[in-house]
């Protein structure tokens, strides 16, 4: 096949005047040299097309490809990682991951906990705090938790996002909104283990490729992958295949999210256990890292015994079936046919 790569690349955005933290959760040219290496050990032509405003372009000069492996994140809004696939959708090109409606659901992790809830599938409570009165109006026990209510890659999260007093709730709210300009997430701080479930597939195709334990080494900062623990990961962060004890309620549990959301193709479920051991769902991510070795997605599956070509393959392979499971019978698309050979 002709497979078209989008994303945003870090280090063009650098080049520009956007900060670190600014451009955390995009790729750097190592990532997408390596998925262009693994598209062709597939035996796919590939053709790297960029950002979202770089594909328009291309569509505008008549480029077309078979299947466009989209790992664009976006910009700006809660809607920027739903930019690509609505272009896409438009013109009827398929490719891989979730569809604009989930993309910008699970970017917003408390319209996901909405959702979860609605399922009774286990997430914590939460509230959406956006005003100057939101901080006195939070009805939840101390230690709390705060982080933006959509962001990834743990931006807006550091050693002061657990609070223990309504002044430190006000103060770190009050971060997250000068420094994110939306609203600031408050939840419960669950003191237990903090893993990571991996998935390939799509509704009842899909299933877990394992689970990760991940803890914090000495010198990380405390309670939690915060931003700098995860740029950092390599030296700060310890990473491990949670025991079958942990990861079949961890996988079940995230399945059950990944197919209640709509996910697609691949990504993770990240989960955190409180005092007694009990897991709940924190956020679940259908756009994963794909950094061979940075990255949550390929650090669980290099532990779980598969390499980063057969993670590559597995996504193609789950779009290319649910695109032909889609299409099967509709003469009018021209794409089955080349998505079948």
């Amino acid at each position: 096949m002709k497979v078209g790569m989008t994303y945003d690349l870090r280090a063009a955005y650098l080049a520009e005047g956007y900060g670190e933290e600014e451009t955390a959760e995009f790729d750097r040219t190592e990532t997408i040299e390596a998925l262009d290496d693994a598209l062709r050990v597939l035996g796919h032509d590939t053709d790297r097309i960029g950002h979202a405003r770089q594909l328009v372009s291309r569509l505008a000069l008549g480029d077309r490809w078979d299947l466009v492996f989209n790992i664009a994140e976006g910009l700006r809004g809660f809607g920027r990682e739903a930019q690509v696939p609505g272009i896409l959708e438009a013109f009827q090109i398929p490719y891989t991951f979730s569809d604009p409606l989930t993309s910008s659901i699970t970017l917003h992790k408390a319209l996901t906990k909405r959702i979860l809830r609605d399922h009774k599938i286990p997430t914590t409570s939460f509230c959406e705090v956006s005003g100057p009165d939101g901080p006195d109006q939070v009805d939840l026990p101390f230690p709390l938790f705060v982080k933006p209510v959509a962001e990834g890659t743990s931006k807006g999260i550091d050693s002061t996002s657990r609070v223990t007093s309504q002044a430190e709730l006000r103060q770190a709210c009050e971060r997250i909104w000068a420094e994110f300009e939306q609203p600031a997430l408050v939840e419960p701080f669950l003191p237990g283990g903090e893993f990571t479930v991996g998935i390939t597939g799509t509704g009842r195709a899909a299933s877990a490729i394992g689970t990760l334990g991940i803890k914090l080494r000495k010198g990380a900062e405390d309670h939690s992958c915060t931003y700098v623990n995860k740029e950092q990961c390599e030296d700060l962060c310890q990473y491990a295949l949670a025991p079958r004890s942990i990861s079949g309620d961890a996988e079940a549990m995230a399945l059950a999210a990944w197919r209640a959301l709509g996910c697609r193709d691949g990504g993770r479920v990240d989960l955190r256990g409180d005092e007694h051991g009990n897991l709940f769902i924190l956020e679940v991510n259908p756009l994963p890292g794909l950094h061979p070795t940075h990255s949550d997605l390929p650090i669980l599956c290099t532990a779980a015994g598969m390499t980063y070509v057969e993670l590559i393959d597995r996504i193609v392979t789950s779009a290319r079936q649910r695109i032909l499971n889609q299409f099967r019978g509709d003469i009018r698309v021209s794409v089955a046919p080349v998505l079948s050979a």
